[in-house]
C-alpha cells in the first residue's frame, strides 16, 4: 500500500513525464495503465524533475515578467505594464505552484532511494546515498528561489523530517502548512548542503544516465554544492553571524575553479526538449521581449566606466532585421553602435513605433539558441564572491570577467582587449561586472540588487530617472504602476505570495503577512541592503 501511494504521488508530481488519465478515491482500485511503468525510475524522475523547474522557471512568465525586465536585461513591447512591477498574480501562484511541485520530484526521489523495497530498485540507476545527496542539493535550490522571492514560506528538509514546523510536501499529514522564517530556512539550507557534499560517495555515480547537469559526477555536484553554499551564505552574511564559517568551510571543502565546473542544464533541439526561451518564440510565437536599452548603453560603453564590451554581440542582433529575416537569413554582427539601441525600458505607454521589430534589438542567435543551456550556477560568480571576500581583490575580479567571457566564447583577442582596459577592482566595479555575468541567472541579479543596491542608478533606469528614447532624444520620467496597495519608490522588494494562500491557507498566511508587515512588494526580505 505505501509503495501505490508513493508511485501515485510521484505520477501527479512529475507531470511533465507521465499524464494520468483518471483517479479515484479508493487507491486500492486504482485501475493501472499498462502502457505506462509501474514505477518510475529515479534517474527520469531526476531528470524530468530539473526540467521541469527549469523550463518553468526561466520560461515567459516567472523570470521573463519580472526579474529579467526588472533588472533591465530585458523589456517588453506590448505588456508593459509588468515592466513597471504590475506583475499578474497567476505569475505568482504559477510560480509557487512549479517550485513546490519541483520540490515533491526530488523528495520522491529520497523516498524511493530509502523504501525497502524500491531501493533495491532504484540502486540499479545510481548510488543511492548520491541520489539522495543531489536531491537535497536541488531541493536547497529550489527553497531559496522561494524564499528570495517570497520571504518566509513553507519548508521541510530531509536532514529534520521530525521538525514540527516543517510541515510542506506531505498534505497526508498537513494540507495547511506553516510558514518557517527567513533565518531559520537559511540555516537549514546552510546545513543542508553541507551535510550533502559529505553524503556523497565520490567513488560512484550518482546517476548512471539522465542527469543533464553534471553527468552523474559526483564530484561536480560537490562543488556545486559548496559554491551554492558559498552563495547563499554571502548573500545572509551580515545577518546570520554563521553564514561567515559556512563560507570558510564551503570554500575550503572545494568550490568551482574553472569553467568545466559550472552547473549548466543541458536542453534539446527538438520542441520537446529545447530551451524554454527559445521556446516562447519559436513555439509560443511570442515575440513581447527584446533586449533593454539600459543594458545594451552599459554593453557599448554609453553608461558606466567599461567602454565597449564584445558581449554585446552574445546579447543582441544588430537593429533593422524582422524576425521572419532573423531566423531565415540570419545576420552579421555590427561594428556601428548606432544600430545598438535597445528598447527604452518602463516607457509611459505602448508605443507604435517601438512595435516594430526594425527599430528594436532581437536577442542574440546565441541567447536565442534551441539547445543553450540554462545556468543554475557558473564559476565567474564564485571568483566575484571571493573577489568581494578578500576586500574586492583585483585577481578574482579579473578571473571572473575572463571566465564569463570564455563561457560564452567571447574571441580571446577581444578578451584580452577589455581586460587590458578594465577599471580596477572596487566595490561598485565589481558588482557592475558581475550584474553583466549574471544575465544568465536574473533572479540572482535581482537578489544582489536588493543585498547590495548595484548595479545602481548609473545603470539602471530607476522609479522617477529620466528615460530616453533613442530614435528622436525625447524624455519620460519612469513611474512604476500600483501594484498590489502600493506604488514602488525602488525595484520590488518580494512578490506577493499567492493569492490561493489567503483561501487555502489563510491562518498561515495571515500570521506571515503580519511579520512582513504586509504582503506587498515594498516589504524588504531578510538578506536586503536596498
Amino acid at each position: 500500500m505505501r509503495s501505490i501511494k508513493i508511485i501515485r504521488k510521484i505520477s501527479l508530481a512529475i507531470a511533465s513525464i507521465l499524464l494520468l488519465n483518471g483517479c479515484t478515491k479508493n487507491l486500492e482500485n486504482i485501475n493501472i495503465n499498462p502502457n505506462l511503468p509501474e514505477i518510475v525510475p529515479t534517474n527520469t524522475i531526476f531528470n524530468g524533475a530539473n526540467k521541469f523547474l527549469l523550463s518553468n522557471t526561466r520560461d515567459g512568465w516567472w523570470q521573463m515578467r519580472m526579474s529579467m525586465p526588472w533588472m533591465q536585461y530585458s523589456a517588453q513591447n506590448n505588456y508593459i505594464e509588468e515592466d513597471k512591477y504590475l506583475y499578474r498574480d497567476a505569475q505568482g501562484n504559477n510560480g509557487w505552484n512549479y517550485l513546490y511541485r519541483s520540490a515533491n520530484n526530488y523528495q520522491d526521489i529520497i523516498k524511493q532511494c530509502e523504501d525497502p523495497v524500491l531501493s533495491k530498485q532504484m540502486s540499479v540507476y545510481g548510488d543511492l546515498a548520491n541520489q539522495i545527496a543531489v536531491s537535497r542539493i536541488m531541493l536547497a535550490y529550489v527553497f531559496d528561489n522561494l524564499v528570495t522571492h517570497f520571504g518566509a514560506v513553507p519548508y521541510w528538509s530531509y536532514g529534520q523530517p521530525d521538525n514540527p514546523d516543517f510541515q510542506a510536501l506531505d498534505i497526508e499529514k498537513t494540507i495547511t502548512a506553516a510558514y518557517v522564517s527567513e533565518e531559520v530556512i537559511y540555516k537549514d539550507l546552510l546545513k543542508e548542503l553541507k551535510e550533502a557534499v559529505a553524503q556523497l560517495n565520490l567513488d560512484e555515480v550518482v546517476f548512471t544516465s539522465s542527469d543533464n547537469i553534471y553527468r552523474g559526477d559526483a564530484a561536480s555536484w560537490k562543488k556545486f554544492a559548496n559554491s551554492l553554499r558559498l552563495r547563499i551564505a554571502n548573500r545572509v552574511k551580515e545577518v546570520i553571524p554563521e553564514a561567515k564559517a559556512e563560507i570558510k568551510d564551503a570554500i575550503n571543502s572545494g568550490v568551482f575553479t574553472s569553467n568545466a565546473d559550472n552547473a549548466i542544464h543541458a536542453f534539446g533541439k527538438t520542441n520537446a526538449d529545447a530551451n524554454p526561451f527559445w521556446s516562447l518564440f519559436y513555439v509560443d510565437n511570442r515575440t513581447d521581449y527584446w533586449v533593454n536599452r539600459s543594458f545594451i548603453q552599459l554593453l557599448v560603453g554609453a553608461k558606466g566606466n567599461f567602454g565597449f564590451d564584445p558581449r554585446l554581440y552574445k546579447v543582441a542582433a544588430p537593429k533593422g532585421l524582422i524576425f521572419k529575416d532573423y531566423t531565415r537569413i540570419g545576420y552579421t554582427d555590427s561594428e556601428d553602435m548606432n544600430d545598438y539601441t535597445g528598447l527604452p525600458y518602463g516607457l509611459p505607454k505602448v508605443e507604435a513605433y517601438y512595435q516594430q521589430a526594425v527599430n528594436i534589438n532581437i536577442f542574440s542567435k546565441d541567447f536565442l539558441k534551441v539547445d543553450r543551456g540554462e545556468v543554475l550556477m557558473e564559476y565567474a560568480e564564485v571568483e566575484f564572491i571571493l573577489s568581494e571576500l578578500n576586500g574586492w581583490a583585483q585577481d578574482s575580479y579579473v578571473r571572473a570577467v575572463v571566465a564569463n567571457m570564455e563561457r560564452l566564447e567571447v574571441p580571446s583577442v577581444s578578451i584580452a582587449k577589455f581586460v587590458g582596459a578594465l577599471p580596477s577592482a572596487n566595490e561598485k566595479n565589481v558588482l557592475t561586472q558581475k550584474y553583466v555575468s549574471l544575465m544568465y541567472v536574473p533572479d540572482e541579479a535581482w537578489n544582489e540588487y536588493r543585498r547590495t543596491g548595484y548595479p545602481d542608478g548609473d545603470i539602471l533606469l530607476l522609479p522617477g530617472a529620466t528615460g530616453v528614447r533613442p530614435h528622436d532624444g525625447s524624455t519620460y520620467i519612469f513611474t512604476p504602476l500600483k501594484s498590489g496597495n502600493v506604488v514602488a519608490t525602488d525595484l520590488p522588494a518580494r512578490i506577493r505570495y499567492p493569492s490561493t494562500q489567503q483561501t487555502l491557507n489563510p491562518i498561515n498566511w495571515r500570521v506571515a503577512v503580519a511579520k512582513l508587515g504586509g504582503d506587498e512588494i515594498d516589504k524588504k526580505l531578510l538578506f536586503a541592503k536596498k
